[in-house]
């Protein structure tokens, strides 16, 4: 990917973040005027490609983007997502790893898992 301004700062505020961000809380944090919403799509999509970021669709089913460690076209995010239900915040929970057992024929291609309910904060 060509390392534009646009490229570099919505990294850099995906791996800063504690929490998941949405395509709309990536928009806010950017300085105006430095990419259209079309660019964030864009970049986000490369950013996934790329095995830099991935993406985890939260219980309301809004897309969010969390940094990446050791994604590979074979190996993306497969450990459990939590979404509180009282602030909206969506985190990595790196050190759960969801198991499971596919019947015969078929075959992943992206897992996405989300556990809700209260976050520490709120709790």
């Amino acid at each position: 990917m060509r390392k534009t301004v646009a490229n570099t700062e919505i990294l850099r505020l995906i791996t800063e973040s504690e929490t998941t961000l949405s395509h709309a809380d990536i928009k806010s944090l950017l300085p105006e005027g430095l990419c259209d919403r079309v660019t964030i799509y864009r970049v986000l999509d490369r950013l996934v490609e790329e095995g830099l970021i991935h993406k985890v669709v939260n219980i309301d089913g809004v897309v969010n983007y969390a940094s990446c460690d050791g994604c590979t076209t074979k190996h993306h995010h497969n450990h459990v997502h939590f979404n509180c239900e009282k602030c909206n915040a969506v985190t990595c929970l790196d050190n759960v790893e969801p198991t499971f057992k596919l019947p015969e024929g078929y075959s992943v291609k992206e897992m996405n898992f989300v556990i809700s309910g209260l976050c520490p904060n709120c709790n």
